[in-house]
């Protein structure tokens, strides 16, 4: 079953998807539509609620799926569920040959040692990060 979860940016696509009696949300990662930082944010906040949540990205962006659930992971935020590989075609054009592109999805958990007073540090750290750019 797939609804669509409203999300701060019409450029941004996030998809839930009911799996298994619990919520997991996929936002797809673009290169150059927003910076890393909102994607982020939007992750932390999905995982605040306690859901699970899935990063998508094809080709150029998935350095910034890594680095975000890198950043997810080290900060004591997630722990990593799944990781999935694959190859999609492409088509630039409506007609033509498709171009094979990579696909990379991590699949998110929130972490179980994780309390307030880590979520409320963290926000912090946001906000003086925004200001120092």
């Amino acid at each position: 079953m797939e609804t669509t979860v409203s999300a701060e940016s019409k450029n941004t696509k996030i998809i839930g998807e009911e799996e298994k009696g619990k919520k997991a949300i996929r936002i797809q990662v673009s290169k150059t539509k927003k910076p890393l930082f909102f994607y982020l944010k939007l992750a932390k906040k999905y995982i605040k609620q306690g859901n699970d949540i899935e990063l998508c990205a094809l080709g150029m962006a998935i350095p910034t799926v890594v680095i975000i659930s890198e950043i997810l992971k080290s900060n004591g935020w997630a722990i990593e569920k799944n990781i999935m590989t694959s190859t999609i075609d492409a088509k630039e054009e409506k007609e033509g040959r498709g171009i094979p592109k990579a696909k990379l999805g991590i699949l998110l958990g929130k972490a179980g040692d994780m309390d307030e007073t880590t979520v409320a540090a963290s926000w912090g750290k946001d906000a003086d990060n925004d200001k120092a750019l």
